[in-house]
């Protein structure tokens, strides 16, 4: 047994004491020593404290799945009394009073948090390389890069230190590293997981979701984390499912669309190729696949770009080293010192959304920009409630290649932003999706994106199940999830 095992795996072991949840939290911790040097998944490693087998003994009589498996955090979830930096130096030193909802409910559920994990800074990136600490390294090859923004969660998983992880995802920020680094991201409808501890980046497009091994897993983890929150105004006021119920492994007649605008020039020609084997696959399943078109597509990349910037120029203005975080000690005066405090705090990607933001909301721009912006992203949503009207899940690449070498874009960004094609236009629409492994590359991983209509992610989960246990692929193990045993 390892961390490749389910998660229903590591709870049978657990319930049948053929291993302590002590023991699990000694080989996570094993397990980071013995790789993280390498692939820099962590920013803070923090064990936590009591007599975890004793307190375990209780969740495991009422039957909770996550009772005494450990996991990590991407940094941008509070955690209170641990520290919480958003990969950035602003941050860097600050110690939540509070703890996020999600953690608050994964300590519910008995799991054991080991961690704080890398990112881009303020989750504004497609690599990790954006990070104020240090870039992570994607297991399958070092030299290249997790994806990101949620590129430490991904890895973490990937390279067997924890089982699962939560990311979040703004513009396809737990989608794109979980195809990079050959895993299972979700990220849920908007609305459905609280957002209550997570510091904000785009407000009206961040989501928190796991990233795990299997979509079992990943049901498993939703469980836990979905539902209503008072303390979160954008949280719907639903029934939460039972999604493990839903995964019947019976796809038969389940409407299956393949939109064009997501196979385009930009896509590479393997990706391309890997995706449709996949769809194949799907059909033999019992789905029927037809074409469908979403024609506003070519417009989200462009309409991301001014909405998540103007609202991410609005949330990190509060960091003026007044309150908490970093604070220029050599400042002459107020002015001098939010201005020192700001630019030797935040990178460079950060500050160039800050600025394409502000520039976006000015006056005599805001019309011009973020309002258009706006009115593309209600066409986009549009697209999307007519195409499913006639289908019932939307197949696609989860990104347009495999995962790139270090160094390789981080000079571009504009190109960079191009690995996020095609996944940025289900966060403006706020719709669920999911990314899952369907198969190599050159010894590089592929991810499949199923794409589901708001709240149904019962029918998201059960294509995604269904795909994945036909294919017999998961979970992938990298070469280096292979030198060390738990």
């Amino acid at each position: 047994m390892d961390f490749f095992s389910s998660l229903r795996e590591l709870h049978t072991g657990l319930t049948r004491r053929e291993t302590t949840a002590s023991e699990l939290l000694d080989w996570s911790l094993q397990r980071i020593a013995a790789v993280d040097d390498r692939v820099r998944a962590f920013l803070h490693v923090s064990a936590p404290r009591g007599d975890s087998d004793r307190r375990m003994g209780a969740d495991i009589a009422a039957d909770r799945m996550l009772a005494g498996i450990p996991y990590a955090l991407k940094d941008n979830m509070c955690t209170r009394g641990i520290e919480t930096t958003c990969a950035s130096h602003i941050l860097k030193g600050y110690i939540p009073p509070y703890s996020a909802t999600v953690v608050e409910r994964l300590d519910d559920a008995g799991a054991a948090l080991v961690g704080k994990l890398n990112m881009d800074e303020f989750a504004m990136g497609s690599s990790t390389e954006n990070s104020g600490f240090f870039p992570t390294r994607n297991p399958w090859d070092l030299e290249r890069v997790p994806g990101g923004s949620s590129g430490g969660a991904a890895a973490a998983v990937a390279s067997g230190m924890v089982p699962f992880a939560l990311g979040s995802d703004t513009g396809g920020s737990i989608r794109q590293p979980a195809a990079f680094c050959g895993v299972v991201g979700l990220k849920p409808s908007y609305g459905l997981v609280s957002r209550f501890g997570l510091v904000a980046f785009a407000s009206s497009l961040d989501q928190i979701g796991p990233l795990t091994h299997t979509v079992e897993d990943a049901a498993i983890v939703l469980q836990a984390i979905a539902g209503k929150d008072g303390r979160d105004s954008t949280s719907a006021h639903i029934q939460t499912p039972d999604y493990r119920a839903a995964l019947t492994g019976d796809i038969r007649g389940l409407r299956i669309g393949i939109a064009e605008e997501y196979f385009g020039p930009s896509v590479d020609a393997g990706v391309r190729g890997t995706v449709m084997k996949a769809v194949a696959l799907l059909e033999q399943l019992g789905a029927v696949v037809s074409p469908i078109s979403l024609p506003h597509t070519e417009y989200a990349l462009s309409a991301y770009y001014l909405i998540a910037p103007a609202e991410a120029s609005s949330n990190l203005a509060r960091y003026d080293g007044v309150r908490y975080g970093f604070r220029a000690v050599d400042a002459e005066n107020l002015m001098d010192m939010y201005e020192k405090t700001r630019s030797a705090g935040f990178g460079p990607e950060v500050k160039r959304r800050i600025l394409i933001g502000t520039y976006a909301l000015s006056a005599g721009y805001y019309d011009e920009y973020y309002k258009r912006a706006q009115q593309v992203r209600t066409l986009i949503r549009q697209d999307f409630e007519r195409a499913f009207a006639d289908v019932d899940v939307i197949v696609s690449p989860t990104a347009p290649t495999t995962a790139f070498r270090l160094g390789e874009k981080v000079l571009d960004p504009l190109t960079m932003y191009l690995s996020d094609i095609c996944t940025v236009p289900v966060n403006l629409a706020g719709l669920p999706a999911i990314s899952v492994p369907c198969g190599l590359i050159e010894g590089l991983p592929v991810g499949l994106q199923m794409i589901g209509r708001m709240f149904d992610e019962e029918t998201l989960l059960r294509a995604a199940h269904a795909y994945e246990q036909a294919a017999g692929m998961a979970p992938l193990r990298p070469e280096l999830a292979m030198e060390v045993k738990a």
